[in-house]
């Protein structure tokens, strides 16, 4: 698992109920042989996680990569060539690798306007497309602006939301684990 705070269980008392561990286990339940090393960082914006990708490929040799970077990027409003640019690396580097990955649409309050903001979503199922990768849905849905699931920032899931991010990525990664 590469990805930012959302995945680094940013903020939650027990890093252990964060949603990508729920994931682990869930995994160990269907008795998959996948093991998962989460090296996200909160924070991370797609510039950080190029410059450690290469690094963190050779140290971790994933067969697998599960990509959920941009919103740092898309909250700061950072051009959508360079996220485009940084992200669409990172995917030809998981192919020097010989790893798959998935990528994870992300979405962003409409602060930047409507453009920017319908843009920058296009730029993760764009580069699916280019690249003929999985992209996962928005996996905030349902958690997004639901105050009942949110910590106080409005950003970060709370632990109660951890089950429902995993649920939502589980149907489009659960194939992928059967093969």
């Amino acid at each position: 698992m590469y990805g930012d705070s959302l995945s680094a269980a940013y903020g939650l008392t027990d890093i252990n109920r964060g949603w990508v561990q729920l994931l682990q286990e869930k995994i160990d339940s269907h008795q998959y042989p996948w093991k998962i090393a989460n090296v996200s960082i909160s924070g991370e914006t797609t510039a950080g996680g190029l410059s450690r990708f290469r690094k963190t490929l050779a140290q971790t040799d994933p067969d697998l990569v599960l990509l959920q970077l941009g919103a740092n990027d898309g909250l700061q409003g950072k051009p959508l060539k360079t996220i485009k640019s940084n992200l669409d690396q990172m995917i030809a580097l998981t192919r020097e690798y010989n790893s798959d990955i998935i990528l994870f649409e992300m979405k962003i309050p409409p602060n930047y306007g409507p453009v920017y903001t319908r843009r920058f979503t296009e730029t993760f199922h764009g580069l699916g497309k280019k690249w003929d990768v999985p992209v996962i849905p928005f996996f905030l849905d349902g958690v997004a602006g639901n105050d009942s699931l949110n910590q106080p920032d409005g950003i970060h899931p709370t632990e109660a939301a951890q089950p429902v991010l995993l649920n939502n990525v589980w149907p489009e990664l659960q194939p992928r684990l059967q093969q």
